[in-house]
């Protein structure tokens, strides 16, 4: 952990570098090459759980370091280090040099600077004392017991973090950028009659912790939680076999970022490792489907007001009424592809080199109403809530579990299901699309998108849909 005040800003070229001599170090390392970037941060990361009536995990962790990239071609040289000093900084600049070689590339222009931020800069871990949090951590386990006399386990969950990070580029001034982070989770356990379920309910994003940790937040996320579980009492098993399914609104956008999101970042594409590289402007999905990819939404998990190359956080649309229009770029493939970066270079931390990925993930909204869509499934299933999945971006083929799912017959919801899957491929399922919403919603800000190793915040959304013919895996029917 560093050992000066984390308290005080981020203010590396104050405090351990000298900026002039950085900078010319820099362009030295970038000499004859296409791009690169010396990227700073330091974060600091806190999280208590209370769990069945105690403190069961309690975490703060503190973090800074350095990485210095040098870029030619489709080849990056990459060094990072924990001290943020001259020597670490001269060192890690022979080793990213090799990537360069003999030179012969012509550096690319900065990106444009913004002076347009998506959300605060306040600290949420100072701004409630820990002792506080443990407080209504504590008072949320006893809440949420006495909603029911069947809830026997609570688990509730307060986090909070920050991360600032500079980024230093050889032609000009560095980018700085401020990143906060909240997020609030419940858990319940119910028995009844030999039975046990559970349900869970999460929140959060980019925002002060007063915005979040609030007594009328966190009452609705335990009775949400609470309510899911006894949802899955009465639930039965699910049925098996290819059918209709229509996803409510949200969090089940999820299963649209999996299934097709990765399959739209530019490094696949560029790569021909995608099942949708090669379609631009050709039609992939049903008339009316339009998927946005937008890190500009205020307070969101996924917003960036800039990415981790330092290139301002923005809008791209990646399917226009059914038409595959864009996909997300980073600077280096962009530049390999010969169109402009969309501001989706990211990155987990300073030991991790930046490439495409996703913000906030949605698709729009069509002219359906939830109901009528609804009571047009003769014979399938509602899916309300996902849990875990699996994607091989290659072809797109996913599969992806339910955790709150209702049969429907003649477009009457039944019963709750419980062990539903669903199982089918994004290229095909976007064809699929019958019917669209009017109520499209963004999830509570809970997403987190792994790739090649590396983790990082981000949002989904969706309208209520109607998917047609998509295999359910359960029990036989």
């Amino acid at each position: 952990m560093p050992d000066h005040d984390q308290s005080a800003p981020f203010r590396p070229f104050e405090t351990t570098l000298d900026r002039d001599a950085a900078q010319d170090l820099l362009r030295g390392t970038l000499q004859g090459a296409d791009d690169g970037e010396l990227f700073l941060e330091r974060r600091r990361t806190e999280s208590v759980v209370y769990d069945d009536g105690r403190v069961s995990n309690a975490s703060y962790d503190a973090a800074e370091g350095f990485g210095l990239r040098a870029v030619r071609g489709e080849t990056a040289g990459y060094a990072h280090s924990t001290e943020i000093s001259g020597s670490a900084l001269r060192r890690a600049a022979e080793t990213a040099r090799l990537a360069v070689g003999d030179g012969g590339g012509t550096l690319a222009e900065a990106p444009a600077r913004t002076n347009r931020r998506f959300y605060g800069d306040a600290d949420p871990i100072a701004e409630i004392a820990f002792p506080v949090k443990i407080d209504m951590l504590r008072e949320i386990d006893a809440f949420a017991r006495g909603l029911d006399p069947r809830v026997v386990q609570v688990s509730a969950t307060a986090a909070a973090g920050l991360q600032e990070v500079e980024i230093l580029r050889a032609e000009g001034p560095s980018v700085t950028d401020t990143r906060p982070m909240v997020r609030m989770g419940v858990s319940v356990i119910v028995e009844a009659n030999g039975r046990r379920e559970s349900g869970s309910a999460n929140a959060g994003g980019r925002m002060e912790a007063s915005g979040l940790l609030t007594t009328e937040r966190w009452q609705t996320l335990a009775r949400e939680a609470l309510r899911i579980a006894v949802v899955n009492l009465s639930s039965v098993a699910a049925p098996a076999g290819v059918m209709d399914v229509v996803l409510g609104p949200g969090w089940p956008g999820i299963l649209l970022h999996e299934a097709i999101g990765h399959g739209l970042e530019g490094d696949f594409n560029r790569k021909n490792q995608s099942a949708f590289a090669g379609l631009l402007g050709q039609r992939i999905a049903a008339p009316g489907v339009t998927v946005l990819d937008d890190g500009t939404i205020p307070d969101r998990r996924g917003s960036i007001t800039v990415d981790d190359e330092g290139t301002p956080g923005g809008t791209t649309t990646l399917i226009e009424d059914g038409i595959l229009t864009g996909y997300m770029q980073d600077r280096q493939n962009a530049r390999l592809m010969g169109v402009a970066a969309t501001g989706n270079g990211r990155r987990q931390s300073y030991a991790h080199m930046p490439m495409p990925r996703m913000t906030n993930t949605y698709m729009l909204g069509g002219n359906a109403a939830p109901g009528d869509i609804l009571a047009d499934l003769k014979d399938g299933i509602y899916a309300v809530g996902f849990g875990g999945g699996q994607v091989d971006i290659t072809n797109g083929k996913f599969v992806f579990s339910c955790t709150e799912a209702y049969r429907v017959r003649n477009g009457v919801v039944g019963e709750p299901v419980h062990g539903a899957t669903l199982i089918g491929d994004g290229a095909t399922a976007l064809q699929k699309i019958r019917a669209i919403g009017d109520d499209m919603a963004v999830d509570p800000g809970m997403g987190n998108c792994g790739k090649a190793g590396q983790w990082v915040p981000v949002g989904v959304g969706q309208p209520t849909l109607m998917i047609g013919g998509l295999t359910v895996g359960g029990s036989a029917a």
